[in-house]
């Protein structure tokens, strides 16, 4: 979920609103960074292509943009501390949990944080 956060961070950071043309993120390979935007690209995260080839390793997309459901997503998992105790509480109460749950953790966490 981590390289996803830092996926969708990286594509809004842009200023023209467009994906840069290569994506790099520190501690990951092309291929696991072509792998999550295809995941992304089938979750509604981004807009993009899917550009797998046959013979792949794996499924491969490029990102275009970001579509709301995108936006939303950054802006949820922006706060590095929200993000840490979201990705901290998941790990020790669940293991693993759906973007749809991670995204309404960091909505409780971020209501709490306002005293909501």
């Amino acid at each position: 979920m981590s390289l996803v956060r830092h996926l969708v961070l990286a594509i809004e950071a842009s200023p023209s609103g467009f994906a840069p043309r290569t994506l790099a993120i520190d501690g990951y390979t092309q291929e696991e960074i072509g792998y999550h935007l295809h995941v992304m690209l089938e979750a509604g995260l981004i807009r993009g292509a899917d550009v797998t080839t046959h013979g792949a390793k794996s499924p491969e997309a490029i990102a275009t943009s970001l579509t709301w459901a995108g936006h939303e997503f950054a802006d949820a998992a922006r706060n590095e501390e929200l993000w840490a105790k979201a990705m901290e509480l998941t790990k020790e109460k669940a293991g693993s949990v759906t973007i749809e749950l991670i995204m309404k953790l960091l909505a409780s966490l971020a209501s709490s944080a306002l005293g909501l």
